[in-house]
């Protein structure tokens, strides 16, 4: 069991396809048309961004695909440095050629972005955010292409609590509790009794509080277990070590706050300003993680997550100096998934339903038997 809990701190994805094939639906019938799907997607996705923009009082900024090796800013995904950035020279012409990467997320950047915008306290942006993660496994939730709604706001050392946290959550949730109920009137078809509408309220539960439930069960397989108790939850305290010596899941030492100490609703010790919104699909029958998201470190529990995860080194790039000399604000924000989203609220089985990307040729085939139809 150890091994399992270890194995599953490195992220997402099922890992063999032989086990794909056995989780995808077999009586999967899509309630749209590719044109529906379209008309809906494009309908949900304007609706998400204007209601962001309202709730949380951000504006659209443009954000950038590629970013240099040097500047710090490109999201590690996990503290493991298991999943590495697609990089290249690029600059014809020059001596030495510009070190590129391809954004994994826009986590870094935004941050640096509110200060470059001009952001107030209580300010923020939204971008329509493209990454390529090239070390992901392939299966029906989790692509090499990454599509997200990359948002990040101005606070002050005040709102750096969990009632802070907890309020934008659910300010969040009722974007997207309402871009569900839009799709629904545009096409009456979605509604079937099969897949029930999200609640209208998340359940909030942390980390720790989960692992009391299920102390035995590697971290998806907790998620799998409480979500069907409680079909959509917030997750607190994501990256602190837990009761059994694991994190729920490893996070990036450098952004979110998963180290300052908090107290649960029944008073219990714990720690961590972030967590993830975790749904329960009834289209594939498994979980489905629509955001990341978090108050950010600010420079003293930035050192102190860096030390923890060794990398101390990172405090001489730009990014982390910004930090340290209060360069940039202080910013709570975080990564909705696009295509994620479309999947769940169009009740789509596979992302290559709402998105256009590379699948291997198995998984391609593996579609095709159970009636997906993946875009190419």
């Amino acid at each position: 069991m150890t091994d399992d809990k270890k194995a599953d701190l490195a992220g997402p994805g099922i890992g063999t396809y032989e086990e794909v094939d056995r989780v995808l639906p077999s009586d999967y019938k899509s309630l749209l048309d590719v044109k529906e799907t379209q008309k809906a997607l494009y309908a949900v996705k304007d609706y998400i961004e204007k209601g962001l923009c309202k709730e949380l009082n951000l504006f659209m900024v443009q954000v950038p695909l590629i970013v240099t090796r040097e500047s710090g800013v490109n999201d590690m995904l996990d503290r493991d440095g298991s999943r590495t950035p697609v990089e290249f020279p690029c600059g014809l012409g020059i001596e030495p050629r510009l070190n590129a990467q391809v954004v994994q997320a826009a986590t870094k950047w935004k941050r640096m972005a509110l200060a470059q915008f001009e952001c107030g306290v209580g300010e923020g942006v939204n971008t329509d955010m493209r990454a390529v993660r090239k070390d992901y496994f392939l299966d029906h939730d989790h692509s090499s292409y990454v599509d997200q709604w990359d948002w990040e706001k101005v606070i002050e050392d005040k709102d750096r609590n969990l009632d802070y946290l907890t309020d934008t959550v659910k300010k969040i949730w009722k974007v997207l509790r309402g871009a569900e109920k839009l799709a629904l009137d545009m096409f009456p078809q979605l509604e079937d009794p099969r897949y029930p509408e999200l609640p209208d309220e998340l359940t909030f539960l942390h980390a720790e509080e989960i692992l009391d439930m299920y102390p035995d069960l590697p971290r998806k397989k907790r998620e799998t277990k409480i979500i069907q108790e409680y079909p959509a939850i917030f997750i607190y305290g994501i990256g602190w070590p837990l009761a059994d010596g694991y994190p729920h899941e490893n996070r990036a030492a450098d952004y979110d706050d998963w180290i300052t100490p908090t107290t649960s609703a029944k008073g219990d010790p714990m720690h961590g300003l972030n967590g993830d919104i975790l749904v329960w699909n009834p289209v594939t029958k498994r979980r489905h993680e629509l955001t990341s998201m978090g108050i950010r470190v600010n420079k003293e529990t930035l050192v102190q997550q860096l030390e923890m995860a060794d990398l101390m080194h990172y405090l001489d790039l730009p990014y982390h100096q910004a930090i340290m000399n209060d360069k940039i604000p202080l910013s709570i924000g975080g990564g909705i998934g696009q295509s994620r989203t479309y999947m769940l609220l169009l009740r789509k089985a596979h992302l290559g339903e709402v998105s256009v990307t590379l699948w291997p040729d198995q998984l391609k085939e593996i579609c095709r038997n159970k009636n997906i139809h993946v875009l190419e």
